[in-house]
């Protein structure tokens, strides 16, 4: 159980802080079910209703500092997650994103780097699934590294950028 006030990794919403844990008086909600109220880092006027109990959405603590140090190091050793098959690309993007696992998301970022920079080259834009996978991984990415390292989220590409 996560405790007030601890940051968390929930699922495709990325980083959230736990404002409280509580029954809800919401109509359709177990009445006798303890949820966790999160709030987003970037979206603090939206409130996330959680079951304490419920395994369907990942939930984590985030990262220390060192294993976002270890991760950055080792950049260059994780592959990109190159997906030919259109129909299965953007579910796939979708299922690395829920899996709020750092690797993967490293994945999908250095996939549709690539990919972006070979449809540049051909003339062509990146296309809008791309770009929104790409904005999805790279948010929740930085905001976690953000926390893990104490540094601001606008400042997590330049640092990755700096010691990789």
């Amino acid at each position: 159980m996560f405790n007030v006030g601890e940051y968390i990794v929930h699922g495709r919403n990325g980083v959230c802080q736990v404002k409280d844990i509580t029954h809800i008086d919401i109509s359709g909600a177990d009445k006798d079910q303890l949820y966790y109220t999160l709030v987003p880092v970037h979206s603090e006027n939206s409130k996330i209703f959680y079951p304490v109990d419920s395994d369907k959405v990942v939930m984590r603590s985030i990262i220390s500092k060192e294993e976002a140090e270890n991760l950055v190091d080792h950049l260059d050793n994780i592959e990109p997650m190159w997906i030919e098959n259109e129909k299965l690309r953007e579910n796939s993007y979708k299922e690395a994103i829920s899996s709020a696992d750092c690797q993967k998301l490293i994945g999908v970022i250095k996939a549709l780097y690539e990919r972006n920079r070979e449809r540049m080259a051909q003339g062509k834009r990146i296309t809008f699934v791309d770009d929104r996978y790409l904005k999805e991984a790279k948010k929740n990415l930085f905001d976690e590294f953000a926390l893990a390292l104490n540094i601001e989220q606008d400042e997590v590409e330049n640092y990755i950028m700096a010691h990789k």
